[in-house]
């Protein structure tokens, strides 16, 4: 058997920036193999949230910076909602990417921004110490024009109980942005960058119905909505298997901190 999570941290704070404790959040979710998107790596002090995480928990992990930008302090006027009422365009944002393209300019004269610590923001797959690390790579997705960050996906082979095991872990743009480009780069890479069995996981910014047609071959593990984490209506994180492993079980997770809801699954391999 082997368990595996996902979890699109948004930096390890909430929409005011105030920080809630991530190592705890990964630790709850108990997983042999642990993707984790919008990971946060300041540049004012050492190591990042991956390294942090990998440290306190005994994993070996993999990590792919996706943009540079700022994250900002906690807002002196945040209430007990998760973000400010108006959402991520309020302008009291915890999170500013410059990666593609300029910000406006009345962000980058505001106060907030110009308080918030200056980093980057990525994607890390965590694996346990102790299972065997085959090999790893980055593949680097095209890039759309209005998208403000880069996208990539991680492959990791391992190998458990015997069986060549391909994990890969990445976070998708949004549909209106032209996923669908990605979807089909990554779909034709996965066809010979990773392995028969394997697994993709990751904030897929899609529910499962059009993210099965665009990679067909795999199977979803989990089912169950992701998002927003306050008052989910959407399965936007996903796990999906392909080739000769079957889902023993799968779970949305409990509220964790971020705006996404993690997810986990229970597989085992050499059979579906």
């Amino acid at each position: 058997m082997l368990n595996v999570a996902n979890f699109n941290t948004h930096a390890g704070v909430d929409g005011w920036g105030r920080p809630f404790d991530l190592v705890a959040a990964c630790r709850d979710l108990n997983a042999d193999v642990l993707v984790l998107e919008e990971l946060w790596t300041s540049d004012e002090t050492p190591g990042g949230q991956a390294e942090q995480i990998a440290d306190a928990l005994g994993y070996d992990s993999v990590s792919c910076v996706l943009a540079e930008g700022r994250r900002a302090h906690p807002h002196p006027g945040a209430t007990p909602r998760w973000m400010p009422r108006f959402g991520f365009g309020s302008g009291h944002n915890a999170l500013f990417f410059n990666a593609q393209r300029p910000l406006p300019v009345a962000t980058t004269a505001s106060a907030r921004y110009a308080e918030a610590e200056p980093g980057s923001w990525g994607i890390a797959v965590l694996v346990r110490r102790g299972i065997e690390t085959v090999d790893s790579r980055t593949l680097h997705l095209p890039t759309l024009a209005r998208d403000r960050v880069r996208r990539a996906a991680i492959v990791v082979d391992l190998r458990v109980d015997g069986t060549l095991l391909s994990v890969v872990g990445t976070h998708m743009s949004h549909i209106i942005y032209g996923s669908h480009r990605h979807y089909a780069a990554l779909r034709t890479l996965l066809r010979t960058e990773a392995g028969p069995e394997a697994v993709l996981l990751g904030d897929m910014n899609l529910w499962g119905p059009p993210v099965l047609a665009y990679m067909p071959g795999w199977r979803r593990a989990v089912r169950g909505r992701t998002w927003p984490a306050w008052s989910p209506h959407s399965q936007i994180d996903h796990i999906l298997v392909r080739g000769a492993i079957g889902v023993m079980s799968g779970q949305v997770c409990p509220d964790a901190g971020s705006d996404h809801l993690p997810v986990r699954a229970v597989l085992t391999l050499g059979q579906r």
